[in-house]
C-alpha cells in the first residue's frame, strides 16, 4: 500500500467515524423552515454567495432560522443570523435538523444529509480559468475525486449564470443534477448601488473622494492536489509603483492599490500586508467580503481568479499578471480559456503589465466584454439572491403542503 492509498484509508476511516454524530441526531426532526449557511468549510465568516442569499431572506422577514456555521466565532453577524462554532457535533446537529443547506465549497466526508433536505450548492466561483475535477486530468488526486463525488451527489441544486458553467460541471464538479440559472447573488452588488458603495469605502479608508482604486487578488497556489493539502503562497508581486504611475498617466487621477489574499491564504495566517512597500498599498484580505469592496474600485487585477470575470461584470478594466504562467499551468492542467483571447489584457512580467495598462482600449475592452456574455449565454442581472429566495420559499411552501 503506497502513502496516497494509505492516507486515502486514513481519511475514510475517519470520516466513517465522524459520520456517527449526523446518524445519532436524526432523532431530532426536520424544522421547515431552517436553513445553514456555511462558506468555505467555515474559514470565512459572512461573505460570498451565502451572504447575498441570507440579506434577501432576512429583507422579506418570512420567519426563517438562519444559522451560519463558522471557524472563527469573533466574526460579525447581522441580527437574525445564528452564528455557530464550527465544530463536528454542532455541524452534525445543525445540518441534521435543517430543511435546507447552503454552502459555496464541499461538505466534509463525514456530512450526511437525510431525506426531505434540500442542498443547494452556490460554489465561489461561476466563469473561471482553473481546471478543477475531472478536468484537472492527472493532477485530480484520488481523496479529491472522492470528496467532491460525496459532495456533489448530496446536492440538490447548483447555482449557475450562463451556458457555458452548466456545460462544465458534468467534467468540472462531478455533477450532473439540476441547476438554478439565477446568476450569482455576490455579483448582484456589482450591479446595484455602486456609486454608495464607492462613497463608502472611499470614507471607511479614509481617502478622498476622487481617489481611485485598483484591486488586486492573487489567487492561491496548491489546494487538493497533494495529500497534504499543501498551500503556497505566490511572490511574484508586480512593481506596485510602477503599475500605480502607469494607472495614472493612462486614466489620471490619484490611484491605490486594495490588495486582497486568498481566503485559503489568510485563515492558514499566510497573509502578508505590504503596506510598508508603499503608502498607497492597502490591505484588504481580512474583510470578510471582497465584493462589498469590490464594488466601489474602478479596476481589477488578478492572475487566476474567476474574480475576473465577476468585476467584468461592472465594465471596470479587468487585467491578468500571471508571471508563473507556464509553471501554473505543469501542476494544475490546461486553463480552461485561452488567456491571450479573453477581452482581458494579460502581463506576465512588468514591462509588459506597463504596456497593457498605457494601451488599454476602453472601447476595444466593452465591445470584447458584450461578446464574451454573448458567447457564454451569461446572466448577472443584480437580482440572483432574490430568484434564490424565491426557489427557498416555493420548496418550502411545497413542502408544508406535503408535496415535496
Amino acid at each position: 500500500m503506497d502513502k496516497e492509498q494509505r492516507y486515502i484509508r486514513k481519511r475514510i476511516l475517519k470520516s466513517e467515524f465522524q459520520s456517527i454524530p449526523f446518524y445519532l441526531c436524526r432523532i431530532f426532526p426536520i424544522r421547515r423552515k431552517k436553513i445553514v449557511f456555511c462558506c468555505i468549510e467555515g474559514t470565512t465568516g459572512y461573505t460570498c454567495n451565502p451572504k447575498y442569499i441570507a440579506e434577501e431572506l432576512l429583507r422579506r422577514n418570512e420567519g426563517y432560522e438562519l444559522v451560519w456555521l463558522v471557524n472563527d466565532m469573533s466574526k460579525q453577524f447581522p441580527d437574525g443570523i445564528k452564528a455557530v462554532h464550527n465544530t463536528l457535533w454542532n455541524r452534525a446537529y445543525h445540518l441534521s435538523t435543517a430543511h435546507f443547506w447552503i454552502d459555496n465549497s464541499r461538505k466534509q466526508l463525514e456530512a450526511r444529509k437525510r431525506r426531505g433536505q434540500i442542498y443547494i450548492q452556490t460554489w465561489h466561483a461561476k466563469l473561471g480559468f482553473k481546471p478543477t475535477c475531472l478536468d484537472r486530468g492527472a493532477s485530480f488526486s484520488r481523496i479529491a475525486y472522492l470528496v467532491s463525488k460525496h459532495d456533489s451527489d448530496m446536492i440538490d441544486y447548483w447555482l449557475s449564470n450562463s451556458g457555458w458553467y452548466d456545460r462544465t460541471l458534468r467534467t468540472g464538479s462531478l455533477y450532473e443534477g439540476k441547476t438554478l440559472r439565477t446568476g450569482s447573488p455576490r455579483c448582484d452588488i456589482l450591479v446595484n448601488d455602486r456609486m454608495d458603495i464607492r462613497e463608502k469605502i472611499r470614507t471607511t479608508y479614509h481617502l478622498a473622494g476622487d481617489v481611485k482604486i485598483m484591486m488586486y487578488a492573487p489567487t492561491f497556489r496548491g489546494g487538493s492536489q497533494g495529500t497534504d493539502r499543501a498551500i503556497a503562497g505566490n511572490n511574484g508581486y508586480p512593481d506596485f509603483q510602477r503599475m500605480t504611475d502607469a494607472l495614472e498617466t493612462r486614466f489620471g487621477g490619484l490611484w491605490y492599490v486594495f490588495l486582497r489574499l486568498h481566503p485559503q491564504l489568510v485563515a492558514r495566517g499566510m497573509d502578508k500586508s505590504l503596506t510598508a512597500a508603499g503608502a498607497r498599498i492597502i490591505d484588504v484580505s481580512r474583510v470578510d467580503d471582497m465584493y462589498e469592496i469590490l464594488a466601489g474600485c474602478d479596476a481589477f487585477m488578478t492572475d487566476y481568479s474567476s474574480a475576473a470575470f465577476d468585476a467584468a461584470v461592472m465594465g471596470a478594466p479587468v487585467l491578468l499578471y500571471a508571471d508563473d504562467y507556464n509553471e501554473y499551468v505543469k501542476e494544475r492542467g490546461s486553463l480552461l480559456w485561452d488567456l491571450r483571447k479573453l477581452p482581458f489584457p494579460l502581463a506576465q512580467d512588468d514591462d509588459e503589465l506597463e504596456k497593457q495598462i498605457l494601451e488599454f482600449d476602453s472601447g476595444n475592452y466593452q465591445r470584447e466584454l458584450e461578446k464574451l456574455f454573448d458567447d457564454t449565454d451569461m446572466v448577472e442581472d443584480g437580482k440572483a439572491a432574490m430568484h434564490v429566495a424565491n426557489k427557498i420559499e416555493e420548496l418550502t411552501e411545497r413542502k408544508s403542503a406535503g408535496n415535496e
